[in-house]
């Protein structure tokens, strides 16, 4: 392999305050898997377990004669993981430009790829 595609195939790494200073100014080209930041943004959200707690009473209220008042909360519970999953890239997003900690995990576990803009592609 010659040096040049061996610096592409390793990202470089950016620190916390250079990614969120530079990222609203076009500095920085971020790849988010999505399959990935589905899983990561359920777990850092507690999405599921929000989830659970809304479905299971409401599937116990209905049950016990409740329909009406149980069908609301089994459908907040779903709806409430339908859209974190179909939304997770943007809250991932969101939240590694004000966290630390989800912008460390989700860079190094390969959630999220960082790397710089290529300047001379801005300028087109």
């Amino acid at each position: 392999m010659n040096n040049q595609s061996e610096m592409q195939d390793t990202a470089e790494y950016v620190p916390f305050e250079e990614f969120r200073q530079g990222l609203p100014q076009g500095r920085f080209r971020v790849i988010v898997n999505p399959a990935l930041a589905a899983a990561f943004v359920s777990h850092r959200t507690y999405a599921m377990p929000l989830a659970i707690a809304l479905i299971g009473p409401g599937i116990a209220v209905a049950l016990a004669g409740y329909p009406w008042a149980g069908g609301p909360l089994v459908a907040a519970g779903i709806l409430l993981r339908w859209s974190v999953k179909s939304h997770a890239p943007r809250i991932l997003l969101h939240l590694a430009t004000r966290v630390p900690s989800v912008y460390e995990q989700a860079t190094v576990h390969g959630v999220m790829e960082v790397r710089r803009a290529d300047p001379a592609a801005a300028l087109r």
